[in-house]
Parts: C-alpha cells; structure tokens; sequence
C-alpha cells in the first residue's frame, strides 16, 4: 500500500484531499500544530490518523508528501523530506496532476468559492455528469469535500492565496480552467498582497487564462469584477440584483431560508434555498447560469439547489441560547466578509446583532487597518476575544485590534478572557437577537459553551 503524509493537514483543503487519497486506497497521514471543528472531527469521522507537531519519526519514508503553506523552512519534517529526496508535491500540484479535466471549472473570488463550488459540485452530480471536484469545507449534502466521479467536467475552488512557500503566485493557475464563476473580488491577505493593485492584478491574469471557447460568469455588481473583465478573451455572462445579462429579484428572507425570482430577457425562475443571505441569492445565480450552460435543464438545476444544505461554518446555525437569541457560525475572517455577514443578519433579525470576530493573519497587518473602518455597522455590539497566537511578524493582538474597529465603532469591547465573554453573551442577548462567530479558528469551544 502506498503511503502519503500531509503537513498542514487541518487546511481545509488538505484535509478534503487526504479523505479522498485514503478513499482511493493509500495509507493517509498527517500532521498540523492544532485541529479544529469541524476539520478535525471530519478527518476522524474518516478514520485519518494525524498527530499533533512536526516528528520526522512519526512519518516513516512515505512514498508522497504533500506541504502545506503551515510548513516553514526550518520545519522539521519538510526538512526530513528534502534531506532525503522524498517526493513532495504542493496540494495544488496534487489537485492540477490527479483531479482536473478537459472541462476544468473554477470558481474563484475573495468570499463565495467554496459555496459556489460545493453547489456546482452537487448539481453536476445530482444531474449524472460524474465531477471530480475539490472545496475547501464541508458539506452537508456531499460526502466528500472532494472526489473523482469520472466524468469530463471538473469543478475546483480556485483560492487566490500563495501556492507554497517558494511559489506565492494564487492556487488558481494551477487548475488550468476553461470556465471560470467569479463571485467577487474585495482587496484580501494582505500578508501576499501587499496592496489592491497587486491583489487584482492576480484575477486579471485568471481571466485571461479562460481561452476562447470557453465561459466566464461574473457578478457584475462587483466594482472590481468590472475592473477586471476587460481582459477577458471568453465570452462573459454577467449577473447580479440590478444589472446583468440575468438579474435576481424580488429576494424574501427569513430564518428559514430565502426565495427569489431570477430574470433572464423575459424568462423567470424561482429559486428558493435553505441557506440564508443576500450573498447567497448571488451565489445561486452564478451557478444556476453556469449549469445552464453546460446543458443542463432549469427545473433539474432548480431543484438541486433547494436540496443543497450549504457549507458548514458558512453561516451555519449552532443552536439557541436560553434565553432566545440564536447563535450562528462563520468563517468570515476579513472585514469584507464580517460586513457580508452582517448586514444579511441585520436585515433578517428584529433585535441586536452580537459579532464575536477573530481576523486570519493577513487582516492583522497594518496594510489591511483601513479595511476595517465602516464594515462592522451591521453589528451592535463588537466582541473582540483574545486571539489565537500567530508568530508573523506585525501582527496586532485583540486589544489593538478592538481600538482600530473602534475608529468608526462605538460598540467594539475586548475580552482577555473567554469565561467573561461567554457570560456577557448569555446575560445580554435576547429573542430576536443573533450571536455569531466570525474567524478561521474554533474559538477555543466558546460556541459550545454559550450554548450550555
């Protein structure tokens, strides 16, 4: 049996691609410095053996290693694999060599991928067109986050960070896409690019890689898709809630879901999900327009969407306090994506909004600061908790971080202790407010203990 070891492995896209190596037969290792819900508890469901830390003699002499952007150079076991020639690979490189295909699909922006790419994922299989695909989360209507059904079509969230540590360009060159689903582009991991200019200058260089023949579909209410697009040579499909060749319209939300009409030159569906968000009737709209594209029936796309459960993390809902306000979780680590996130819970929720928020390491660098003024407008109250450690070199903890969000928020407070934010949440929320947690990490089990 074959055997292969990934350090990094609690990335959410490692993690999706050492369930599927074991599914094809290999002996699976890994290795990260913490695991967190649900990725860990997803690897053990799978029986994935990983360990804690970087032992070089807990990996043995794998046959293929696989390196996350988690390992530095003076990472142990990435210096086990080079001192012996061992062969290693990036998890892009091992995406790009085993699961893309003639009709190779990515769907890429700052928020929105791995949405759009599980719910594009699952219409192709529910509609018998067998993807292989890969995303970075899990689903509650996929088994897999990523697998290889055999087909011609491939669909793979294509995230713009750093490839590896010697190769900064994004994840998405890897993929060489002939359709493209762009959901939205706001300035993001500051620690790769250092300013916008060079952040956007990544996506014009996906969309021109969409060759002639093949498809880009863009939410045109985004200012920086439009900025990008002219270096488009595929033909382009735009959407979005005022402008497009499709717009959404008439959008209905509730606790339970949301419903609305997607117009195209006279033709009207009706969507309806059980995720909620603004944000997600733009997402649907992307894949409704792609699948229908590739040939497949509206009412078949239509009613694979309403059975797509979403993404965990992805505004997922954990429960209700005692005392009546329901608490949500989300990934949303940048103040763009805590603002999506906000908004859509203000327009849904009568009373308070309670934001507990931790940023990834690049929006804790001084270049992502002026991002935060004004994102936050749809909470009423900030919680800043104390941050998990990152070693990166300027990187501001929580209370530092509680002043800059302060600049345009009256309501943003610091809590070094977990204990006390927790009893702060359940002595001051209420029916008819929401809580949710937004930020990378697991928040050290706070969720479930606000839910005790």
């Amino acid at each position: 049996m074959k055997h292969i070891h990934f350090i990094g492995i609690c990335g959410v896209g490692m993690s999706s691609l050492a369930i599927l190596w074991q599914k094809k037969g290999w002996k699976v290792t890994g290795s990260d410095v913490g695991f967190y819900p649900p990725v860990s508890t997803h690897l053990t469901d799978h029986k994935v053996a990983y360990y804690p830390g970087w032992h070089p003699e807990k990996m043995g002499t794998p046959d293929l290693v696989v390196i996350g952007n988690v390992a530095g150079s003076e990472n142990p076991e990435l210096k086990f694999v080079l001192e012996n020639n061992i062969p290693h690979v990036s998890y892009p490189e091992l995406i790009s060599q085993n699961l893309i295909r003639e009709n190779s699909i990515v769907c890429a922006g700052t928020y929105g991928k791995t949405t759009t790419t599980a719910m594009l994922a699952y219409v192709l299989k529910e509609a018998n067109l067998d993807p292989a695909y890969m995303f970075g989360g899990i689903s509650a209507s996929l088994d897999l986050s990523a697998d290889d059904l055999g087909g011609d079509y491939s669909v793979i969230e294509g995230d713009e960070y750093k490839t590896s540590r010697d190769d900064l360009r994004a994840k998405f060159f890897s993929y060489k896409p002939t359709h493209l689903l762009l959901t939205g582009i706001k300035w993001d991991h500051a620690d790769v690019y250092p300013t916008e200019e060079s952040y956007l200058e990544a996506f014009k260089k996906l969309v021109e890689l969409i060759p002639e023949n093949g498809l880009i579909v863009a939410n045109i209410d985004e200012e920086n898709i439009r900025k990008v697009l002219p270096s488009a040579k595929a033909p382009v499909l735009t959407y979005g809630k005022l402008n497009g060749n499709y717009i959404y319209v008439d959008l209905e939300q509730s606790t339970k879901g949301i419903e609305f009409t997607i117009e195209n030159f006279g033709e009207a569906f009706n969507m309806a999900s059980p995720m909620l968000g603004d944000f997600t009737a733009k997402n649907i709209c992307g894949v409704f327009i792609m699948a229908k594209e590739l040939g497949i029936e509206p009412k078949r796309i239509i009613e694979s969407i309403k059975n797509f459960k979403g993404i965990k993390r992805r505004l997922e809902k954990r429960g209700t306090l005692a005392g009546g306000a329901d608490v949500y979780d989300d990934i949303a680590h940048s103040p763009a994506k805590a603002q999506a996130i906000l908004t859509n819970l203000k327009n849904i929720y009568p009373g308070k909004i309670f934001s507990i928020f931790e940023p990834n390491t690049g929006n804790r660098q001084s270049e992502s600061f002026p991002e935060y003024d004004n994102h936050f407008s749809g909470a009423d109250e900030i919680l800043i908790p104390r941050l998990t450690t990152v070693k990166t070199p300027g990187s501001v903890d929580g209370e530092t971080l509680t002043k800059i969000i302060a600049k345009t928020h009256n309501h943003a407070r610091y809590f070094e202790e977990d204990e006390n934010l927790i009893n702060y949440l359940k002595e001051n929320a209420k029916t008819g407010d929401a809580i949710v947690f937004m930020g990378s990490h697991s928040f050290r089990g706070m969720i479930d203990e606000v839910l005790k």
